[in-house]
């Protein structure tokens, strides 16, 4: 998806100053993943951006990331021991079965979705703004929006109740992230 340097794509983004950048390669081995994760550590580091590591756990403890992204299925497998280790576990879930499991197996916030149709998922329809609202109405926990999201639709999504939204695909593509953050605070504050 990037069509440049990902590292540089990296620091493009963190310079754009989001609030969290999550590393999400789960087609890396977690040897790979590790050593990209490094550099994209020092990278938010050096932006004071937060960072998120996903699906690797072992190796984010390993490196003192204290910040975790998972599969419903990998967060039922930690222990107590593990799952005390982060002070942040997000979930990803698409449904609201999913998102009450993933409350009370400890995630501090879900990412639900996919909202919008999307590259990501080709072929699967988006679940709409219905599911955003009904997930968000199932959890306690802050609910972020995924998939399918631009500065063009950011605005329903918050209307629908979403805590915030996630982007990949509009920031790996942007030709200027710092302008597309800029919109997306803008959209999403007129909207809170």
């Amino acid at each position: 998806m990037c069509k440049e340097d990902f590292t540089l794509r990296i620091s493009e983004i963190a310079a754009a100053n989001p609030d969290s950048i999550v590393l999400r390669e789960k087609d890396l081995s977690q040897e790979d993943y590790t050593e990209l994760a490094e550099n994209v550590m020092n990278i938010c580091e050096q932006y004071k951006v937060l960072f998120t590591m996903h699906y690797f756990y072992k190796a984010a403890i390993k490196l003192g990331v204290k910040r975790i992204h998972l599969p419903l299925h990998i967060l039922r497998q930690m222990s107590k021991e593990e799952k005390y280790f982060f002070s942040d576990i997000g979930v990803s879930c698409h449904s609201k079965e999913d998102a009450e499991e993933a409350e009370k197996l400890g995630a501090s916030y879900i990412t639900a979705g996919h909202i919008y149709d999307t590259d990501c998922k080709a072929g699967l329809p988006g679940r709409g703004l219905d599911f955003l609202s009904e997930v968000k109405r199932s959890v306690s926990i802050p609910v972020y929006a995924i998939g399918g999201i631009s500065a063009d639709n950011a605005d329903k999504i918050v209307s629908a109740g979403a805590d915030g939204i996630c982007i990949m695909s509009g920031f790996m593509k942007s030709p200027d992230p710092s302008r597309l953050a800029a919109v997306l605070r803008e959209v999403t504050k007129n909207n809170e």
